[in-house]
């Protein structure tokens, strides 16, 4: 296993997990392949708890697509590690994830190792921290294979091969013994993408995978990730900031704030009906060719709220203009009062629709 000096280096090349075990389960009665119910996550510190993940539920089929977005901090991430089981010791997981009827909450290390890589697997943010540095990638990816199919040296080289190829990787015997320094950032996040996809997994988690990347590099990951999808028919969810960039590609949308989902909705109804002030901000923010050069972008005063003392209301009063007592003293289910499916949590939502362009896909 290639091993690293920090926890991203450890996790990144260790998606696939450790050990060969056996597959997932298929689900059941071709229902969800992923569900997550009242997932919460507190870290416990000395002094104070932090409440990062406060009752979060979805559901992901395979061969569809989901996309949570929200700050820095507003939980995203966590709720993602929690379902691969990849938090430290200070975590309290509670609700339940189930993949493939299987469920996840209360596993051991030894038993989610059964599940990582054959059933779910991970793309991290930063390539640059998640490769070791000092080994060559063709190995990293072939290690990745061996960790859990009985295959010899010999395979497990020929297997990593085709995946570099498969996430084109231009001429990918010879890069094979490149080392990650000599590849760009794109390229580098293939090789992620190789050594996420070595073991075929039902549900690919991309966490922030093109943040680092230019535009155009990122439209290339994205476009890739979606064909890989389709290929294989898996479950595919898209951790962003990025609004606008879930718009293009993904089926559903969940925003999440202080822990919380805000909103959550089929992409097309979130853009034709967006309800929730804090979406309509997180959208408002995004650079548009259509608007005036050199113009300040719009910001969201105030700053999100401290996560070790969550009080009554909705979190996200303080920084929104159209908030009032009711705001401060009651705190809004996540519901959807119009019926359907789009759901949100905002005593006083925006009415009026979004024009997105030819973003939201049809």
């Amino acid at each position: 296993m290639a091993l690293g000096t920090n926890q991203d280096i450890g996790e990144g090349t260790g998606a696939a997990g450790q050990g060969r075990e056996e597959r997932l389960p298929d689900a059941s009665g071709g229902g969800p392949l992923l569900v997550v119910r009242e997932l919460r996550v507190r870290f416990v510190q000395r002094r104070q708890q932090v409440y990062a993940v406060n009752g979060i539920s979805y559901q992901v089929t395979a061969g569809k697509s989901l996309a949570i977005i929200g700050e820095s901090g507003s939980g995203k991430t966590v709720s993602c590690r929690a379902v691969m089981g990849l938090l430290p010791p200070t975590a309290r997981v509670t609700g339940s994830v189930r993949l493939g009827g299987a469920e996840l909450v209360g596993l051991s290390e030894k038993e989610l190792c059964r599940y990582r890589g054959t059933g779910v697997s991970m793309v991290f943010q930063d390539p640059s921290r998640s490769l070791n540095p000092t080994m060559r990638i063709g190995p990293q990816v072939a290690e990745a294979v061996r960790a859990h199919l009985p295959v010899d040296r010999k395979e497990a080289r020929n297997r990593a091969v085709h995946l570099l190829e498969r996430v084109r990787v231009p001429a990918a015997a010879r890069r094979y013994l490149d080392y990650p320094h000599q590849l760009s950032g794109g390229m580098r996040q293939r090789v992620m993408i190789a050594i996420a996809l070595a073991c075929d997994p039902k549900l690919l988690i991309a966490d922030e995978a093109t943040t680092s990347l230019d535009v155009t590099t990122q439209a290339q990951i994205m476009e890739l990730l979606i064909e890989l999808q389709e290929q294989s028919n898996m479950a595919l969810i898209l951790v962003s900031h990025d609004l606008g960039l879930a718009a293009s590609y993904v089926d559903e949308v969940i925003v999440m704030y202080a822990g919380r989902a805000v909103e959550q909705a089929s992409t097309r109804d979130l853009f034709a009906n967006m309800r929730m002030p804090y979406t309509r901000a997180l959208l408002q923010a995004i650079p548009r060719l259509d608007r005036p050069s050199h113009q300040i972008l719009p910001v969201v005063e105030g700053r999100p709220p401290d996560l070790t003392h969550l009080t009554v209301g909705c979190a996200f009063a303080p920084r929104c203009d159209r908030a009032d007592d009711v705001c401060v003293t009651s705190t809004p289910e996540l519901a959807a009062p119009e019926g359907g499916d789009h759901r949100y949590a905002c005593w006083h939502p925006c009415g009026e629709p979004v024009d997105v362009d030819s973003r939201v896909p049809g």
